[in-house]
């Protein structure tokens, strides 16, 4: 059985990869055109505005904001990315695992998911921080333990129906193995729910991380991240507003166009 789609209009996926494309290429581009150091300081030039050598003006503490916000939107994508296909591949291979075996296999693995899904997702990474505080690592790891537990209900869902269609059952007979059953039948079916899935947990952890680095329990100062400028910057909004506009329009941006990416093609 086909799942049904709803596909986004196509002005607003142009929006969307317009925001996704720009903040990136800022992030990837910006220091090349821009050359500059995000961790130098100049308390001389602290909250002062934009020039030649910062063009987003400069934080409290005299730093660039264009180059702190340039390597902030290459930190959080990136482990928000690797937890993202780590999650989707655990998630692929358990789910399944589960509606191919059914049994007791079926019942362990759908327990652990519902437990961890018990538990609030911040909390998870906390728990995982409060082992290994304020490190890539912990994020990953976390924010990992927190999505494939979706990943594994959605494949289990669709790869229990898709098992029982009669296009497999044929492929059975016809004496066709898992590795066959699973590219013809069985990825094709998941791939656009993943895809979707995929788009929403990278916005979710770039989300969280930016969260728990607002309330100053994720990466520690003086590492440039998304949350952390803005909780730093905070204080001086009235003094300096672009020191906080900054991150704070770059991440709307960010998970504005990651939103509607994955609202493309919705199952």
């Amino acid at each position: 059985m086909r799942l049904a789609t709803i596909n986004t209009p196509a002005p607003a996926r142009l929006i969307a990869a317009a925001l996704v494309g720009g903040t990136l290429a800022f992030a990837i581009l910006g220091p090349m055109i821009v050359p500059g150091d995000p961790y130098a300081q100049s308390l001389l030039k602290a909250l002062s505005g934009p020039e030649a050598g910062a063009p987003l003006g400069y934080d409290h503490l005299g730093r660039s904001i264009f180059h702190r916000l340039a390597f902030a939107l290459r930190l959080s994508p990136a482990i928000a990315l690797a937890a993202v296909v780590t999650a989707g591949t655990l998630g692929l291979l358990l789910g399944t695992l589960a509606a191919a075996r059914k049994g007791w296999v079926d019942r362990i693995l759908t327990t652990l998911a519902d437990a961890l899904l018990a538990l609030p997702g911040l909390l998870l990474v906390l728990i995982v921080l409060a082992v290994m505080p304020s490190t890539a690592i912990g994020f990953w790891i976390g924010l990992t333990l927190v999505l494939w537990v979706e990943f594994f209900r959605l494949t289990r869902a669709a790869v229990r129906d898709t098992l029982a269609s009669p296009a497999v059952q044929a492929t059975r007979l016809l004496g066709f193995g898992p590795g066959y059953i699973f590219r013809r039948h069985l990825w094709p079916e998941i791939a656009p729910m993943m895809l979707t899935a995929g788009a929403f947990g990278v916005a979710t952890a770039i989300m969280a991380i930016a969260a728990l680095g607002f309330v100053s329990v994720g990466m520690r100062a003086p590492t440039p991240e998304l949350g952390l400028m803005m909780v730093e910057t905070m204080p001086y909004w009235q003094e300096a507003p672009h020191a906080l506009l900054a991150p704070v329009i770059a991440t709307f941006a960010l998970l504005l166009g990651l939103t509607l990416l994955a609202g493309g093609r919705r199952a």
